[in-house]
């Protein structure tokens, strides 16, 4: 079986469940990683959450030097500001899948250029928390052949 599944998660997102219920709906970040790791069985998860860039970005180079199976990353406001994470999932040699909770087409213009879809082989945005159990299932899927390219 190939690596964990490292599911990372940027800033505001700990505040799921009381942070715009509108946008977001009312599940917790503790709730979604629930979620995830019912939907990894039997698969390894590890899941981060910071507020902090330089964190998200060890996070990825932990994720490299361990050999995970493949990367699930929400990086929340930095998805659109961050070329330092973007730099550092260039350095990912397994399946990347881009998350968003809301569609972030629908929203903003501000939302509209990620800078992580650029180096992303997959993108969910729009699905609510069930993006990420439909993230996992990919993920688990993609990470059983390494050799898939980052894109098709």
């Amino acid at each position: 079986m190939a690596g964990k599944i490292y599911v990372l998660n940027g800033p505001n997102l700990n505040r799921l469940g009381k942070r715009e219920p509108e946008i977001y709906g009312s599940v917790t970040l503790a709730e979604i990683e629930t979620l995830c790791r019912a939907a990894a069985a039997p698969r390894d998860v590890v899941f981060y959450q910071s507020n902090a860039e330089h964190q998200i970005i060890d996070w990825i180079h932990e994720a490299i030097d361990e050999a995970a199976g493949a990367v699930i990353i929400n990086p929340a406001g930095l998805t659109f500001t961050s070329v330092p994470i973007m730099d550092a999932l260039k350095m990912v040699k397994v399946p990347i899948i881009e998350l968003h909770i809301s569609n972030i087409h629908r929203r903003e213009a501000v939302y509209h250029n990620s800078l992580v879809s650029k180096v992303a082989t997959a993108v969910i945005a729009g699905l609510g928390p069930m993006g990420y159990a439909i993230a996992m299932r990919a993920a688990c899927e993609m990470a059983m052949d390494v050799t898939l390219p980052k894109t098709m």
